[in-house]
């Protein structure tokens, strides 16, 4: 990404063309959620030169109050106008920011800061790491309640109902935030949907996923109804996953392909997956960061909890789409677990960490298992040892301490303020009595 005097002059440029009034900077903190501060064109120079300063002692694992002072360094590269705002003398831009301390060095508790550390260590091996997330969410009703917008089905082209109108709007709307679209449809589950990007380097695709986030709830907000990225909000249907399609190149060439390997593989891609597979349950606090997000990972569901990979296979964690002869390019690895309410800078981080180990230490990748885990009994998956990803918050946090790869990919700063926001979820959640528990148990104990 260049910060070069010309992608500034171009954001003034396009300020003046496009009658800006005010800039949007916005920043992620580090579980993820959009964080946001307006500034008027006036200011706009100075910004780009300067930064502008705020207080980070209230942004969720940002500073204490004797370190609060930070300086958000907004990225020129990523500015763009909000298309749902006025259009005539009060147009809203906005920009990702880097976040800074004073002094001017990177901020370690910033996670756009975490991923480009990470893809400067691909870069340094001669990698540009490329993603492609499919995100899927809900639309219902409002956001007091799960009542849905229709009970359409996968790819049911169900009558013009209002869910086909917001998603044609959020298309367009991420179309002309430059964000390319390359599918979109109904998903499995009733009022579930689906809109794929184009696949593109992870930070960009990193600011990419934040923005696509905003741009689906502010439409479908302005419609009166409530888009979701909650893992698994109705029970008994499928949850919404972030399946990311995942690939290294060295230049214009795919490193992930080799035309004489029987899956098409390198052995570059191999040791990656590798990698992915024997760090995935570590690093799933990160990539599935909610009490809820594991009500998603269960047997069943297409949810993806088995320690295995293969072309074919939905109960598999990592999938490898069928070679197309003519487009090299789009040989890639799909991890399936991750949901699309994880902070995207930190999961793609740890999953192009994970994969780099593998090329690094020269993982053994296993047999690929092309039969249905999930009808395999315990004794067949550990005879070919199967494992699974962690199956509560808990667990996913205890595994994530030890890990060493995480700590050194989120920095001690971020690694620590994560754990302890995540502690602290688990034991807010561990005392609740549900109504679960109410129905079950009252009218028997």
């Amino acid at each position: 990404m260049s910060n070069s005097q010309e992608s500034k002059e171009y954001v003034l440029k396009m300020a003046k063309e496009h009658d800006v009034k005010f800039i949007r900077l916005w920043f992620t903190d580090v579980l993820g959620m959009l964080k946001s501060f307006a500034i008027t064109v006036e200011e706009l120079e100075t910004a780009l030169e300067e930064g502008m300063g705020f207080d980070g002692s209230s942004i969720e694992g940002f500073a204490r109050i004797d370190e609060s002072d930070m300086i958000a360094l907004p990225d020129p590269d990523t500015f763009r106008m909000l298309p749902w705002r006025p259009r005539e003398h009060q147009a809203v831009g906005r920009m990702f920011c880097d976040i800074v301390k004073p002094e001017g060095t990177p901020f370690e508790g910033d996670p756009r800061y975490v991923l480009k550390k990470t893809l400067k260590r691909a870069a340094d091996m001669g990698y540009t790491f490329y993603v492609g997330p499919e995100l899927e969410y809900f639309y219902f009703k409002d956001s007091k309640g799960t009542e849905v917008l229709d009970a359409g089905g996968y790819f049911d082209m169900i009558p013009l109902d209002m869910a086909t109108d917001l998603r044609r709007e959020s298309v367009l709307a991420l179309e002309k935030m430059g964000i390319a679209v390359e599918y979109s449809h109904h998903e499995v589950a009733p009022s579930q949907h689906e809109i794929d990007v184009r696949y593109t380097d992870a930070l960009t695709m990193a600011d990419n996923v934040m923005t696509y986030r905003l741009v689906i709830k502010q439409i479908a907000l302005n419609a009166g109804v409530y888009a979701t990225f909650m893992p698994k909000p109705l029970f008994g249907e499928n949850g919404s996953g972030m399946h990311v399609h995942q690939s290294l190149f060295k230049g214009e060439s795919n490193a992930f392909f080799d035309r004489s390997d029987s899956y098409n593989l390198s052995q570059t891609a191999k040791y990656y997956i590798a990698g992915l597979l024997k760090h995935a349950p570590e690093f799933t606090a990160i990539t599935n960061q909610w009490i809820n997000s594991y009500k998603r990972l269960v047997p069943g569901y297409e949810a993806p909890v088995y320690l295995s990979w293969a072309k074919r296979n939905r109960s598999d964690l990592i999938r490898v789409p069928e070679y197309k002869p003519g487009r090299e390019k789009a040989t890639r690895a799909e991890l399936r677990s991750p949901d699309p309410a994880c902070n995207p800078y930190l999961a793609f981080a740890v999953m192009l960490a994970a994969g780099l180990e593998g090329i690094e230490k020269k993982y053994e990748l296993p047999a690929p298992i092309e039969e249905n885990v999930f009808e395999m009994t315990e004794a067949e998956k550990a005879e070919r040892g199967i494992g699974t990803l962690p199956s509560s918050l808990n667990e996913a946090i205890k595994l994530t301490e030890n890990s060493e790869l995480v700590r050194r990919v989120l920095g001690e700063h971020c690694f620590k303020a994560f754990l302890e926001n995540k502690k602290l979820e688990w034991d807010k959640y561990r005392i609740q009595i549900t109504e679960y528990e109410l129905n079950r148990y009252l009218p028997i104990l």
